[in-house]
């Protein structure tokens, strides 16, 4: 028997290509795409029963339609455990984050740890940095840990520091720092790799299964509630994959697809390095051949190159304000043979950088990757961040063919007071350069890097559309001269992302043939003023054809 076709009428169809007019019908049978385009003709494509038993047709009113968003850069599990952490995005003193963790313990009095996230180093004067004493008093004897807003540092107490073990013997690993004072005493301020070996690690150690599983499945539910149908992980470990695996034994599928890059640990070590990549080839064939990719992919390895602006960690070409200039993490002597040996083994390299150092040497390692591997049309190596980058960098990018992962909502006014005083001098002027990479011709995928931003796709949109504020709308423009065009947009969070992926031929368009991965959006960012999209939500999200949330319950 002939599965059911479902036909979608009476829409602005943006089928994922910004050159295309809209259309104004699709149909739907199983999870493919059968149709795309006027009515008469999709009703003809759906076959003789179209107005038979096995046909229904879905009146839109008019609604704005796009193939589902794909989140371009998302950590998933992160995402889903910062819902549950004491909000402090919207803290503008200490004082403040002081106060919403006093609530938050006063309100669960007997919990054996707090967890903050996204605070912005704004609240601090110039020359201040977070401390373990500003916790403690108000939560002196509860370990609390708060992730910065950009996830690359972490600040906590004393007692977070007792329970991890922190002492003046404990060592600062590669690329990262746990922040002393002058008698060599650990402060309560961790960035870059020393968040991740001890906050992150300790932290993965005191949740359990039933933990993780919740959070993957609040990621999931706040993303299908934004349109999102697909997302780009990008900090994949072993704890990400029992989770994930977990899922699929048990529903044999995901809410929606994830393609993830296993994030590698800078170690100093090139044998471990090397060994490094041997294994995330091996867990990536183990994972096809147990799962196929239709649901999972781990499609490369993550390379965080260098740290950022806010804490003058990203690598950059000239000092800070401050006159700090360090290096990156990942050093061109390392970075080079372990970037070769993942191309090698198929893995597709996604390179953090968001210094203009950083993404040069991003550059060099695909170029590196290219002089030993030989050209290959399907490499598609991706630099994620982009935030303050040269123009040659650009040229080159263009040439190499390497996409642009970038995020708007990174750079939302109201988080760059601090990005733009650190720098100090024209770059704070000239950051995501946006236009750059169009008029070039860089491939662009966007996303939101959730949780470090917030993970709505319509306010993301809006500051592609507009540089403004989604989070204080009091707040001028970013170098408006950027926008984006809201064709070119939706295309870059939708066809875009699924381009970097290696999933254009399945996703990314409203297409005969194509998966049926569709948003049906309250506001028309075509036609609507901008501002209709804040605080939107998705009116329906269809995921493989059945409908994975609806406004309307």
């Amino acid at each position: 028997m002939t599965a059911p076709t479902t036909i979608y009428r009476n829409a602005q169809v943006f089928t994922g290509e910004a050159a295309l007019k809209p259309r104004d019908s699709f149909a739907v049978r199983g999870d493919s795409i059968l149709a795309a385009g006027d009515l008469d003709a999709v009703r003809l494509a759906a076959g003789a029963d179209a107005a038979g038993a096995n046909t229904v047709e879905v009146d839109l009113g008019g609604a704005f339609v796009s193939p589902g968003i794909i989140e371009g850069h998302a950590h998933m599990l992160m995402l889903g455990e910062s819902l549950d952490k004491v909000q402090l995005r919207a803290c503008n003193t200490v004082k403040e984050v002081q106060d919403r963790l006093a609530a938050a313990h006063a309100a669960n009095p007997g919990a054996a740890q707090i967890l903050g996230t996204s605070w912005r180093f704004d609240i601090f004067a110039e020359g201040e940095r977070p401390t373990a004493a500003l916790i403690d008093a108000v939560i002196p004897d509860v370990p609390v840990f708060m992730d910065a807003n950009d996830l690359h540092s972490v600040w906590v107490n004393s007692a977070a520091l007792k329970v991890m073990g922190i002492t003046r013997d404990t060592p600062d690993p590669i690329g990262g720092e746990v922040v002393r004072d002058e008698n060599g005493d650990a402060t309560g301020f961790l960035l870059e790799s020393a968040a991740i070996k001890y906050v992150w690690a300790y932290l993965e150690s005191v949740a359990s299964d039933a933990d993780r599983d919740r959070f993957l499945e609040n990621a999931f539910s706040a993303y299908l509630e934004t349109g999102v149908t697909g997302a780009t992980e990008m900090a994949f470990g072993p704890a990400d994959l029992a989770t994930y695996r977990r899922r699929l034994d048990r529903d044999g599928r995901l809410p929606f697809l994830v393609n993830a890059h296993w994030l590698l640990t800078a170690s100093g070590n090139p044998k471990a390095d090397l060994a490094a990549i041997a294994e995330v080839a091996q867990i990536r064939d183990e994972v096809a051949a147990q799962y196929g990719d239709k649901w999972l992919r781990i499609a490369g390895v993550k390379f965080i190159l260098d740290g950022v602006i806010d804490a003058c960690t990203a690598a950059m070409r000239a000092p800070y304000a401050n006159g700090a200039l360090p290096e990156a993490i990942w050093t061109r002597e390392f970075a080079l043979p372990v970037a070769v040996a993942a191309d090698a083994a198929g893995l597709q390299l996604a390179l953090h950088a968001i210094g203009d150092e950083a993404s040069t040497i991003a550059l060099d390692m695909v170029q590196e990757c290219i002089r030993v591997n030989g050209p290959r049309a399907d490499r598609r190596a991706r630099v994620e961040h982009l935030e303050s980058v040269a123009d040659d960098t650009i040229a080159r990018m263009a040439a190499l063919g390497v996409t642009a992962s970038m995020q708007p909502v990174h750079c939302d006014p109201a988080v760059l007071d601090n990005w733009q005083a650190v720098l100090g001098d024209e770059r704070a002027h000239s950051g995501f350069p946006w236009h750059k990479f169009r008029e070039a011709g860089v491939a662009l995928a966007l996303g939101t890097d959730a949780p470090t931003a917030p993970h709505e796709a319509p306010d993301n949109l809006f500051i592609a559309l507009t540089a403004k504020s989604s989070i204080d709308r009091s707040r001028s423009a970013y170098q408006p001269q950027r926008v984006f065009t809201p064709a070119d947009a939706v295309e870059a969070m939708t066809l875009g992302p699924a381009f970097a992926t290696h999933r254009e031929d399945e996703l990314g368009r409203i297409a005969a043939g194509y998966r049926a991965n569709v948003i049906v959006w309250t506001a028309n960012p075509l036609t609507d003023a901008p501002e209709a999209l804040l605080d939107s939500a998705a009116a329906l999200t269809i995921v493989d054809g059945e409908v994975a949330f609806t406004a309307a319950g």
